[in-house]
């Protein structure tokens, strides 16, 4: 893994057992980003003391309890998502050799993130359990909506390059052997089974890229030509909790729930790197026939593709508990247990290329489709919250949520050995979050109400706190109208908008430089592989229409 958690690499599953479980994916799944009701969204979710609102229950189970009144909700919504992706200097004179275009992609996806019931129950008391609620609501608590592109040139380093380097130790006979995907890197059998490395000065495990030149004195040397670059990724998906609820009101004054909750989760990431000779002619080389004669051909381009999807369900229960303990004034708390994840993956890479020339010729290879069986144990996580109502008039409502990512484990009977290296890095990579969110409720008269709300989230990645290329917190607000009618009919809107994030992409790993004498590599200054900053903006746009009862 990269000492920059927020720098991914495109350098495809590099371990010949093939397996795509990293530190960020057992992050993406685990983490929270709750949507729920458009009321609930309009406030910043700071609803943990409030209730009353079925986009409410996932972060207090005591939340429907607090409404007099049965209810059903409907939400649909819209995220659309805005990125711009550029190259970024790593030199100290503000070279950018690469990358150099500012490159838009815009994202836009439609999904229901809430939907549920709830039934109150009124025993007929004065004092003690009052009301019972029980419902079910499906609620969306994660959402994947991202696509990245960048292009530019280079005359420094290529993806092929790395490829070549990542390649080196490995006989080239394993390479080509029909276990090839069974005992050696994916990437490094399908570029030698196409052409684009191959071995070089007689070695059997020493590799040079089609973009490179081997040189005299044994060294490796960039061709003669500049490449066009381009890299592309998508991101997909969402995280659903399905939640069994119930809710006792006693005596008006304290609230109880409990869920048990179900989550489905769905997440799909694909990317592709292109390099291409500017012009023809460029990086030349030959090939020597049956008859000794060398045959002259040039690289032309080529494309190599990853992809893997995760799907799966899994388990946890939560309580929670809102006291009125003065007049306009609510407290809230809540636990949730750890979450058992059972995932499964699947995963493939694949790649085409194109040379020019008397020897030239295309060709393109895919992997087997790889598959893994796992489970995910996601940390527990803890919700206070307060609130105060104002008459009529409004109210307002703090939150704080916690929960130490550091605790999240890979678990799968067959690889636990495996494994265990991720474990380590887990614990060492992810500590604690803290959310903080704040919500507003203004009623200017009494159908309609005003709603703002704001999020911050700090970042768990412990090596992000002192890295110059970092993300440290999540930040968000929102805005929201409710309109309710002398009826049952309700109807919420709400808009939020996360404020951008600038997160890092590595497409390949720095290759050029020398080894010391514990034979750790040293990358050489003046070849850095491109780093690309993406700056990516998001917009929620929900409405949810209700009916009390």
């Amino acid at each position: 893994m990269r000492k920059i958690l927020f720098i991914f690499s495109l350098i495809g599953f590099t371990s010949a057992a093939a397996f795509a479980q990293t530190v960020q994916d057992a992050f993406r799944i685990s983490e929270n980003d709750y949507e729920g009701t458009a009321r609930s969204v309009a406030m910043g979710n700071a609803v943990t003391a409030l209730g009353g609102d079925l986009g409410s229950v996932n972060i207090n189970p005591a939340a429907a309890v607090v409404a007099p009144y049965s209810q059903i909700t409907l939400t649909p919504g819209l995220t659309i998502g805005v990125s711009k992706a550029q190259g970024v200097s790593q030199f100290s004179d503000g070279d950018l050799p690469y990358f150099q275009r500012e490159m838009r992609s815009t994202r836009t996806r439609f999904a229901i993130p809430n939907i549920g019931f709830s039934i109150n129950f009124d025993t007929g008391r004065t004092r003690g359990v009052k009301n019972i609620a029980v419902g079910l609501t499906v609620n969306s608590t994660n959402n994947w909506n991202e696509s990245i592109y960048a292009g530019g040139t280079n005359t420094r380093t290529s993806y092929l390059g790395d490829m070549a380097f990542g390649a080196n130790g490995y006989l080239s006979s394993e390479l080509i052997s029909d276990d090839a995907f069974n005992i050696v890197p994916w990437k490094a059998a399908i570029g030698y089974n196409l052409g684009m490395i191959s071995t070089y000065g007689g070695y059997n495990d020493q590799y040079v890229g089609a973009t490179e030149v081997p040189m005299s004195d044994g060294s490796i040397s960039f061709g003669d030509g500049t490449l066009k670059q381009t890299l592309g990724i998508i991101r997909s998906g969402q995280k659903h909790d399905y939640v069994v609820n119930v809710g006792m009101n006693v005596s008006d004054v304290v609230y109880i729930g409990a869920n048990l909750g179900i989550t489905s989760v769905s997440y799909s990431y694909s990317d592709f790197f292109k390099e291409a000779a500017s012009s023809r002619g460029e990086f030349g080389m030959s090939i020597i026939d049956g008859e000794g004669n060398e045959i002259p051909m040039y690289f032309n381009k080529m494309t190599y593709r990853t992809s893997y999807d995760i799907s799966g369900s899994g388990v946890y229960g939560k309580i929670g508990i809102i006291a009125k303990p003065v007049a306009g004034l609510r407290l809230g708390a809540a636990i949730q247990t750890p979450a058992i994840n059972y995932l499964s993956e699947t995963f493939q890479e694949s790649g085409e290329v194109s040379f020019t020339g008397e020897g030239g010729y295309d060709a393109n290879e895919t992997s087997p489709m790889g598959r893994n069986r796992y489970t995910l144990s996601s940390p527990f996580r803890a919700n206070f919250g307060a609130a105060y109502t104002i008459g009529k008039l409004g109210l307002v409502s703090v939150d704080y949520e916690l929960c130490n990512y550091g605790q999240m484990r890979y678990r799968a009977a067959e690889y636990d050995d495996d494994l265990a290296d991720i474990n380590s890095l887990i614990s060492q990579s992810y500590a604690t979050s803290h959310m903080f969110r704040a919500g507003l409720e203004f009623k200017p008269v009494d159908f309609m109400a005003v709603r703002a709300g704001y999020g911050f989230t700090t970042s768990p990645e412990t090596a992000l706190r002192n890295e110059k290329f970092s993300v440290k917190a999540r930040q968000n607000v929102a805005l929201g109208l409710g309109f309710s009618t002398s009826g049952s009919f309700f109807v919420d809107l709400a808009v939020k908008y996360t404020l951008p994030e600038r997160t890092y992409i590595k497409p390949y790993g720095d290759y050029v430089g020398t080894f010391d004498s514990e034979g750790n590599f040293i990358p050489d200054s003046n070849y850095l592989s491109p780093l690309v900053g993406n700056v990516q903006h998001n917009v929620k746009v929900l409405l949810t229409c209700g009916w009390r009862f």
